[in-house]
């Protein structure tokens, strides 16, 4: 009988951080998953970030993961989304190669010695006690581990829906798992419907391009990885193609709409409010006649085309007459036609901070079976999962990641203190602190974090600790030095079409200035500092009256976040707390009253009856 001290199941996103975090730390690690071909699969949009979603997958670099450098490496367009706005919205996205990138993350996680990947469906765990023990295969074999991370994605009685059409599957048309959602049910969880969905993918010599406006990727230099340069060409990037709906288009979805898996009823899970398919737009938005849609190739290796924002679950021949609707695609051949999926999760308030189970001991979940949806809110949870798995192993405390430290400690706080009913995506606005939570700091914010729990190597916490001392020596170079306004500095500002000041002030103080770069300052003072410290300097000088003030903020939250709830609190004896909140407390059960004050339905009035309580009754906690 086989026995590991980490097992993953479920070779996605989550999975695959999962497993490689895991096994980077040295414990014994399998990773089961039905077909290796799928390992790093991309079965809906091919690309890794975007809005808020970039800025995880730098967290999951500056953690230790693989996400970003793979993408990096397996990329043919990239760009700064957001660039003309402030630093707290910019993040990247890349359009990745379908082939290469899941090819470059099968040969990371080969790569590592103490990982072992097993072909294999899971129908069963072995539970003692409550207390994970192992798992069985489809085909009765049994394997044995002290911790378990299930990272399932949409294969728990996965059905595929075209129509009034609906037949048992996974992405892809691969088989589904059958029993192991009612199994996870028999050990005490809850388990939900949800669903999500892909568009078509059309054949790239049926479009005309010309009917279309292209999108380039950006002429600067861009990586997701804090330690490895950029391994493209820039004038080598592939474009992407932008047009929009036609009137014609929203007259066919709404003459059909009966026709629709969700609108005609034959859909049980709930959709993700923000990425709905196309009929749901033309509903929620019916004033609107036009919506936004995006072309982008698959893969450099065959010649499918991704229509981003053209989900739909409408029947085929009805799919025929939307897409030949769009300006561009009138003699388009669909190659794959969209479908919707519907699959099981669990409930995310049954689920620790840490992501391991509130009902099983050694259980930790990560990705789509949390109710999440997307590859980079997926990778997230899988790399904390692996890493609080390793922790629980060795006997430390959890890494637990606070909201003004991650997009990602975000995203888990959101699940294990709101839970969820519908596909949770991350937004930008879903963080209060989103200016502290930038693309450009993640390395900072987390690597200390990620080097305590042994997650990088010693090469890349020196990196980080030369970062920063560099930029404590640029920025008291500006603090130090004055501006002199001589015939040589009044010609550098004329000749850069920038106002002469009326007065000598440091260097710090005119970078504060709109218009004032820091390249502009290096003209003046002429300093050698990589980029990376550069922006680092611009933006924390620039923002640093806004960072104060938020910087405050979060002092109040951490003040909340620092008074524990005893774990064997009866809320029953709470007097005075309203019934709502009562039932909340109970049943989320948080672990702080920082996260007590964000559980809905919990009123500031609540919290301090909460607040009072503890005091009187636990006073040394």
């Amino acid at each position: 009988m086989k026995n590991y001290e980490i097992i993953v199941v479920g070779g996605g996103h989550a999975g695959c951080e999962a497993s490689h975090i895991a096994a980077y730390k040295g414990h014994k690690t399998a990773l089961v998953t039905m077909n290796i071909k799928n390992i790093a699969d991309m079965p809906c949009n091919p690309s890794i970030g975007g809005t808020a979603k970039g800025i995880i997958v730098r967290e999951i670099d500056a953690l230790g993961g693989l996400m970003g450098r793979v993408a990096d490496r397996s990329h043919f367009q990239i760009k700064m989304l957001n660039s003309g706005k402030g630093p707290a919205v910019r993040s990247l996205r890349a359009q990745a190669d379908k082939i290469t990138y899941p090819k470059n993350m099968l040969q990371e996680l080969k790569n590592l010695e103490n990982l072992d990947i097993i072909e294999g469906m899971v129908e069963d765990i072995i539970v003692d006690n409550n207390v994970i023990k192992g798992i069985i295969l489809e085909n009765g074999e049994k394997i044995m581990c002290q911790c378990l991370i299930l990272t399932t994605g949409t294969y728990l009685k996965g059905s595929i829906l075209c129509g009034a059409e609906k037949h048992p599957g996974g992405p892809h048309g691969e088989r589904r798992s059958n029993y192991l959602s009612d199994n996870l049910k028999k050990n005490g969880l809850h388990i939900q419907r949800l669903k999500t969905g892909t568009p078509q993918r059309i054949a790239a010599s049926s479009i005309d391009f010309s009917k279309m406006k292209p999108e380039t990727g950006d002429d600067t230099y861009w990586t997701f990885s804090h330690d490895f340069p950029p391994q493209y060409k820039i004038n080598e990037q592939q474009k992407c193609y932008l047009i929009y709906t036609t009137l014609e288009t929203k007259k066919i979805i709404e003459d059909n709409l009966d026709k629709s898996s969700m609108y005609g009823g034959y859909v049980e899970g709930i959709g993700p409010r923000y990425c709905p398919s196309i009929e749901d737009k033309v509903v929620r938005f019916h004033d609107k006649d036009h919506h936004q849609l995006f072309l982008e190739p698959e893969s450099l290796y065959y010649d499918d085309w991704y229509l981003q924002g053209f989900s739909t679950s409408m029947p085929h021949d009805i799919q025929e007459q939307m897409v030949h609707s769009l300006p561009g695609l009138e003699h388009a051949k669909i190659t794959k036609y969209a479908y919707a999926i519907e699959y099981d999760a669990i409930d995310p308030l049954q689920i620790n901070p840490s992501l391991e189970s509130k009902v099983l001991s050694g259980l930790f979940t990560a990705g789509q079976i949390n109710g999440t949806s997307g590859y980079e809110e997926a990778a997230g949870q899988g790399i904390m999962a692996g890493i609080n798995a390793a922790l629980k192993l060795e006997q430390k405390a959890p890494l637990i990641l606070k909201r003004n430290e991650a997009y990602i400690g975000v995203l888990i706080d959101d699940l294990v203190t709101k839970g969820t009913n519908e596909p949770y995506r991350m937004l930008t606005s879903r963080a209060e602190f989103r200016l502290i939570l930038r693309h450009d700091n993640a390395d900072l914010r987390l690597r200390d974090l990620a080097y305590k729990v042994g997650t990088i190597s010693q090469e890349q916490y020196d990196n980080l600790n030369l970062k920063k001392q560099q930029i404590q020596e640029l920025t008291k170079i500006l603090q130090d030095n004055k501006l002199k306004l001589n015939d040589e500095t009044k010609k550098i500002f004329q000749e850069n079409n920038i106002e002469v000041p009326s007065i000598s002030t440091s260097f710090y103080q005119l970078l504060k200035r709109p218009g004032i770069s820091i390249q502009f300052i290096n003209k003046l003072l002429d300093f050698n500092y990589p980029e990376a410290v550069l922006e680092q300097v611009e933006i924390s000088t620039k923002y640093e009256g806004y960072i104060v003030k938020t910087n405050k903020e979060i002092e109040k939250m951490l003040k909340l976040e620092s008074k524990q709830i005893p774990k064997d609190i009866d809320y029953s004896k709470v007097t005075n707390l309203a019934s709502e909140a009562r039932q909340k407390l109970e049943k989320i059960r948080p672990e702080t009253i920082g996260q007590a004050t964000r559980i809905s339905g919990v009123n500031p009035a609540d919290i301090s009856i909460l607040t009072i309580y503890l005091r009187k009754e636990y006073p040394h906690e």
